[in-house]
């Protein structure tokens, strides 16, 4: 399940962030980044198997100050499911059964008449 990473960096010029964004990006599992916050000092990472702590220690590493907010696992969306079609069923009728001739006749019919 997708989990929701907010981590407080402190981002104060236009390559600290590039530099926060990169090491997220290079991070395993990682499907979208976002900045947000008041000043532009949350980096919110969302995926799949993602270490928060490594990630975290990484960006202390490379930008000097970085602090987990919150882990959370992202809900997925509530997708409505659509209405299936309703399928009119089409009228068939069976075609009649057929006739069969039946033809009678005499096993050994004589050609003599007078009998």
């Amino acid at each position: 399940m997708p989990k929701k990473i907010v981590i407080q960096v402190q981002i104060s010029c236009e390559k600290c962030r590039s530099k926060a964004l990169k090491i997220a990006a290079e991070t395993d599992g990682v499907n979208s980044i976002a900045i947000e916050g008041d000043n532009k000092d949350k980096l919110v990472v969302i995926g799949d198997g993602i270490d928060s702590a490594t990630l975290t220690c990484t960006l202390r590493k490379k930008l000097g100050f970085a602090t987990i907010v919150t882990v959370q696992d992202e809900k997925p969306k509530d997708k409505k499911p659509e209405p299936l079609p309703v399928c009119i069923p089409s009228i068939c009728y069976p075609y009649p059964p057929t006739c069969q001739e039946l033809v009678v006749c005499d096993p050994n019919p004589s050609p003599c008449s007078i009998l």
